[in-house]
């Protein structure tokens, strides 16, 4: 005998869907409905993923409430389907990424009361002459909807409008921000070009990567097709790598568009979310910015996607569902038959391969907005220099300062000092949980690990030999930030890390600051370095390239070239010229002659070359692997037998070798590394192996996950 079941999805790291019957006297709910499962002895939210007949039996159990029909359609719950398949998943991701937190609760959700209030047709009849107060509410609401707080500020009181809300003369309703529309700079012809090529494809799916160095007014061509589309009817989505970048872009938008806005990141409350993920539901966001999860936002009426900073690594998310939000962007757009465009002015080499592949499309801008001219290169050997600053770059600074410019100073390492050591046996302060030195930080004094977080006090004697000789090796932010502030009294140093943007506005707020046009010091990590538009900066800074010129990672050529030139496109945007400073022990390094040498593109394309012959993404596919354990045995012992399982004449499989940071937060990592020149055949062949991989003897021992084209290794 069989029944009729619906496969529900539920937040549990498990790799398969649930069978739950309908309700007593009910049907089953449509696919893409939110329901109330039990589940064990919880009840949770889950999602109705499909239908299918089984084989009768005691343990299914009932759906125990309908919560919302239908609400996820089946353009979203396919998309997700593939994110499944792709990067090996469990289907309970599905609640994390399709739904915002306060759906994802059992008890129902308080949604945020509409903003505004507005006239009902009974209000527009209603006789209020001896109702003195209502009546000068209706008087005011005659001329449109109001805020509350605009009705409050004209003297009508909370229980007058409460009052009128119950009889029904008013309600409350979403009142649409209509903001004054600013005309853009005139386009100049490549800008133009690009945007006619983008208009060109609207009714259809195309991938366009605009490639524009920076400064070169990438965002006006996203706008002015955006205002094209936008008189259409149509949605426009916008990703930005970071929260960081959104205020600004924001702004932007606003002014050009002449309509709000809706954000959608993880720094929202979970009502401010929610209200988003509705708004973008039913239409009414027209213009929506979000970080990497608001590419599974439900749309109503799509019309573009932009991948602002394509390139930017927080795209991928390196926990639960381990996705990549530009990838699955580009195959949205394509399950929605709409346009995207990837912006950047450092590619990654996946989006040129694309490109190489015929996949994408290629547009180029080559000039500078507003005839600003790319500043000067200079690198400064530092070799036999006793300071953390070199002279020169002392004297470009001052130099710079003087002319009333302002100056941006790189350096990607928080903290006052990267190392703590002993000047006598050698000691360093190495945390106890990772193979990684702790950072030493003095507002306030303590020693960090950036990795697990881990804290300890700044011993007062060296452990090991009791000598009191302990001083503070290489310089992070907050050590640059004391240099300069005593070495440049009168100027304004402002600090720019996670350290010390810690409010909600901070950073936004220094950016207005800086706006300004007065003469200033920045000193940040790579916050600073991400597609701001700092108009008085002249003079930009790298301080810590060796690190990068050395790594084991082979992704790390790419990373230095993109922040190399991200840096570099800070100084000389307005009409003053502007000047690039690289501070290295290693100038002759063939890595940086090549960046000396040739534009980013022109150093993207060799190495992408390099990774071709080497057989490693993006010319071929990619994937870990990962497991670790408080103990290293298990962890590799797991990576052996998966190595069995996983092993096929067409997949290489190297490995279990140590990850580059073999112990963090406690737990030994270990990886396997599977390559292939066909990426359908891997993906398939991990997932028919996935349960074999769950029954392994070690596998409820240790942690482990696959990650589809790792970012990190």
């Amino acid at each position: 005998m069989t029944l009729a079941v619906a496969q529900v999805a539920v937040p549990v790291p498990l790799p398969r869907l649930f069978d739950y019957s309908a309700a007593a006297d009910q049907s089953l709910p449509p696919v893409g409905s939110r329901v109330l499962v039990p589940f064990g002895s919880r009840r949770l939210v889950g999602l109705v993923m499909a239908h299918a007949d089984v084989e009768a039996a005691p343990n299914i159990k009932p759906i125990e409430r309908l919560l919302e029909p239908a609400l996820i359609d089946s353009s979203l719950l396919g998309l997700f389907a593939w994110c499944r398949r792709y990067y090996v998943c469990p289907p309970g991701e599905a609640i994390s990424l399709l739904l915002p937190g306060a759906l994802r609760r059992t008890k129902p959700f308080r949604r945020q009361a509409a903003t505004a209030l507005a006239l009902t047709e009974q209000g527009r009849a209603a006789d209020l002459s001896r109702a003195p107060r209502q009546a000068e509410t209706i008087e005011l609401l005659k001329q449109g909807p109001r805020e509350r707080a605009e009705l409050k500020a004209a003297g009508i009181g909370s229980d007058i409008l409460r009052r009128m809300l119950a009889e029904g003369l008013i309600e409350a309703v979403d009142r649409p921000t209509v903001l004054a529309e600013q005309a853009g700079p005139n386009l100049n012809p490549e800008q133009r070009q690009a945007a006619t090529a983008i208009l060109r494809q609207r009714h259809r799916f195309a991938a366009l990567l605009l490639a524009g160095i920076t400064g070169s007014g990438k965002t006006e061509v996203y706008l002015r097709v955006a205002r094209r589309l936008l008189a259409r009817d149509r949605q426009v989505l916008i990703l930005a790598p970071e929260i960081g970048l959104t205020p600004q872009l924001v702004r932007r938008i606003e002014k050009r568009l002449g309509c709000a806005a809706t954000v959608y990141h993880s720094g929202l409350s979970e009502g401010e979310r929610l209200e988003a993920w509705q708004r973008a539901r039913d239409g009414r966001a027209r213009v929506i910015v979000g970080t990497r999860s608001a590419v599974f936002l439900p749309l109503a009426n799509p019309g573009l996607i932009v991948v602002d900073e394509e390139h930017d690594g927080s795209f991928k998310q390196q926990d639960g569902a381990r996705y990549h939000g530009r990838d699955v962007a580009v195959l949205r757009a394509a399950r929605l038959g709409i346009p995207i465009v990837l912006g950047s002015a450092t590619p990654s080499l996946e989006s040129l391969n694309n490109v190489e592949a015929g996949r994408y499309q290629l547009l180029t801008l080559s000039e500078r907005a507003g005839g600003a001219s790319l500043p000067r290169w200079q690198v400064l050997d530092s070799r036999g220099s006793d300071g953390i600053l070199d002279q020169r770059l002392e004297t470009a600074i001052e130099k710079h300062l003087e002319a009333g410019g302002q100056v941006l100073l790189y350096r990607n390492r928080r903290g006052y000092a990267p190392v703590l050591i002993c000047n006598d046996c050698g000691w360093q302060a190495d945390c106890r949980r990772c193979d990684a030195h702790m950072t030493w930080h003095q507002r306030p004094a303590r020693l960090q690990c950036h990795h697990c977080g881990a804290e300890q006090r700044i011993p007062p004697r060296c452990p090991d030999c009791g000598s009191p000789r302990l001083a503070p090796l290489g310089a992070g932010t907050e050590r640059l930030e004391g240099l300069l502030t005593e070495r440049f009294p009168d100027v304004p140093v402002h600090r720019v890390d996670r350290d010390a943007m810690t409010g909600r506005a901070d950073f936004e707020n220094l950016l207005a600051t800086v706006r300004t046009g007065q003469p200033c010091i920045l000193v940040g990590t790579q916050m600073l370095a991400k597609g701001h538009h700092l108009p008085a900066v002249t003079l930009a800074a790298m301080l810590d390239v060796d690190q990068a010129l050395f790594s084991a990672d082979f992704r790390a050529p790419e990373r230095l070239g993109q922040a190399v030139h991200q840096v570099a496109g800070r100084a000389g945007r307005a009409e003053r010229p502007g000047q690039f400073l690289i501070q290295t022990r290693n100038p002759e390094h063939p890595l940086l002659a090549a960046l000396l040498n040739d534009d980013y593109l022109g150093y993207a394309s060799r190495l992408l070359v390099e990774r071709q012959a080497a057989r490693l993404p993006p010319a071929h596919t990619l994937a870990l692997i990962r497991s670790e354990a408080h103990q290293a045995e298990p962890a590799r012992q797991f990576l052996v037998a998966a190595a069995r399982c996983l092993r096929h004449k067409n997949i290489e499989v190297a490995g279990p070798i140590p990850a580059i940071m073999t112990r963090r937060s406690g737990y030994w990592r270990f990886q396997l590394w599977l390559q292939s020149a066909n990426r359908t055949f891997l993906v398939d062949h991990i997932n028919q192996q996935i349960d074999n991989l769950h029954k392994l003897p070690n596998a409820r021992r240790v942690r482990w996950h696959v990650d589809m084209d790792p970012a990190e290794l």
